[in-house]
This record gives C-alpha cells, structure tokens and sequence, in this order.
C-alpha cells in the first residue's frame, strides 16, 4: 500500500511539473510569436517611381544585415556631394553634427535639412520589401537596397497591430488608434487624428505615406502639447517616453522644405538623449512649422551616401526596423 501510494504520489507530481512546463512553454510560444516570429501579411513587388505620388513601395531580394552601411549609392550624373552634403537637380540635403551641454548633460544630434526644387522625392520601404509583424533589418540594409542617398527609420509599424499605415500611396494598415502623421504628394505634411479621419479621405487628399506612432511636437508653428506623460503603444513593457532618450523627427519649415533629427542617447560622456520638450523645442527653434516624434532608442539612425552617420545608443551598433522613410538618388 505504501509502495502504491507513493508511486500516485510521484506520478501526481510528475504530472503536475508536465502541466507546469506546457504552460511556461504555451507563454513562451505566444512571446515569440507576438514579439520574434516573422509574420508576412503583404510582399511587396513593384517598384516606386523616384516621386512620392507613386503607387507602391519598392523592392529587392537582399536580406543581409549591415551595421555600418553598404557601398555609396550612385549619384545622379549632375548630383554634387561630401560626406555632409548632398545637391542634384531637384534635391538639397545638407546635414549638420551638433554637440550642446556638457559631462553628463552632453547631447550629441544630427540635423538633416532637406529642400526639393520639383517633385517631392521622398519614400518610403519596408524591411526585407516585406509588411506584418516582426520583419526587420537595419536601416542601411534598407536603404542600401533601395538606392537611397538618405534615409532614416520609421514608425517601426510591426511592432504593433494598430495604427494607420500608409506607404508609398498604398494603404496596409486601417486600425485608428492615436495621433498619426500625413504626408502629402504637394510636399507638405501634417499631424492628425487616426480616429477622426478615414484612410479614404487621406489619399483622396493626396496623402501617400501616413506613420503611426508621435507624438505630434510642433503644429501651426507651435509646441503641440503637455509632454508630460505620453505612452504610445499597449505592448509588453510599454512606459512613458517623455524622458531623455534617443530621438528620431520629422518636420516641415515649408513646402518641399523637410527637417530630419537623429538624438543619439544613453550613452554617458558622448550623449543623454532628449526628452520630448526639448526634442518639440528644438523643431521649433529650426523654424519647422510642423513636427512629429517617430520611433527612437536604439531604432534612431540616420543614413548618408553609404553611411550610417549617427552612433546608435554610442556603441556603433544599429538596431533592426521595420521601416524607413528615404531618399533615392534621382
């Protein structure tokens, strides 16, 4: 009787332990899958026009990572251009390293001032030329792939399942959720209400690519807001981004006349990062009219002629994205 009783006893246990395991396993399966498994739900296959009323985002079969960037991508016959600067027939981009503050208070950011003469010649792409969920590669693979001669990361739309997305005039997201970004095919952009708004409206006022993520920082010329407490997803580990971080912005001065801010971060002795008041505040200070947070942290990079030009979390060292916005050579 002993001997049956403890044997019941060793197999409840046993059988309970197998319970346990298939539980953590059922969790650590359903992690993976929200959070590291690829999930395609669109490939994208044909190629953009070099001009952002186009119809479809671009593509390519490349999928190495790179952390440094790729070979220069090749200019236009006329295009003029150094490490820093950049100017053909239709496009100015001219970019500027600036250090302010010191010891810990140092903050290291690039600013990225771009005008286009004719045609608003700015795309976008997506990871591996591929939407869903958890696709990514480094923004110099990206952008190497697609011909760009600048470029920086976007929204990171897969690491979420809501939002408005938009690219390249092509809608493949349509889940409102917060406060989004409108670029138009007239060279302008603009922030605006997912929920107020219908992605049928959008395009039938010439939106071609729309980004999920903000918050706004500068409208009509003016700080967008309270930045005290601003959360943009409902994900695992989601907090406030209000505090100093690395960024990465978009703004408008004028039409065809864009700002692009890289805010390296979290690195002590080379740069603390921004928070959203002074991220806003320094839009406004460079004249943008209208301004817009995308994802930072280790995502901000900014790329160059073949470059990456920023140092990402100051270790050198890109973190994979789903998406860019970029310029391709003309």
């Amino acid at each position: 009787m002993i001997f049956i009783f403890r044997t019941r006893k060793k197999t409840k246990i046993f059988t309970i332990i197998a319970v346990i395991l298939l539980i953590i396993a059922a969790i650590l399966y359903k992690l993976a899958d929200r959070y590291l498994i690829e999930h395609v739900e669109v490939k994208v296959t044909s190629p953009p026009s070099i001009t952002q009323s186009s119809g479809s985002p671009g593509s390519s079969d490349s999928s190495s990572e790179s952390t440094s960037g790729s070979s220069t991508p090749a200019a236009s016959k006329d295009a003029e251009y150094d490490d820093w600067n950049y100017k053909d027939d239709n496009e100015t981009i001219s970019i500027k390293k600036v250090e302010t503050g010191s010891g810990s208070d140092l903050i290291t950011y690039y600013v990225a001032d771009v005008t286009f003469n004719g045609a608003t010649n700015l795309l976008t792409a997506f990871a591996k030329d591929s939407f869903g969920t958890n696709i990514i590669q480094n923004t110099s693979t990206i952008a190497s792939d697609h011909q760009a001669v600048f470029a920086i990361n976007g929204d990171y739309y897969g690491f979420r399942s809501d939002g408005v997305v938009i690219r390249n005039g092509t809608v493949y997201r349509d889940e409102p959720a917060r406060t989004g970004l409108a670029l138009f095919n007239d060279g302008t952009m603009k922030s605006y209400d997912e929920k107020k708004t219908s992605t049928d409206d959008l395009l039938a006022q010439g939106v071609t690519n729309a980004f999920s993520f903000g918050p706004a920082l500068v409208t009509d010329g003016e700080i967008a807001g309270d930045f005290s407490h601003v959360e943009i997803d409902k994900n695992f580990g989601n907090r406030s981004i209000q505090e100093s971080n690395p960024r990465t912005g978009i703004g408008m001065i004028s039409a065809n006349h864009y700002l692009f801010v890289i805010v390296d971060g979290r690195s002590n002795g080379y740069s603390r990062g921004m928070t959203l008041t002074e991220f806003a505040d320094l839009f406004k200070e460079l004249g943008a009219t209208e301004a817009y947070n995308l994802d930072g942290g280790g995502s901000s990079t900014m790329y160059f002629m073949g470059r990456v030009v920023n140092n990402p979390l100051g270790k050198g060292n890109e973190r994979g994205v789903s998406d860019i916005i970029y310029i391709p050579t003309s």
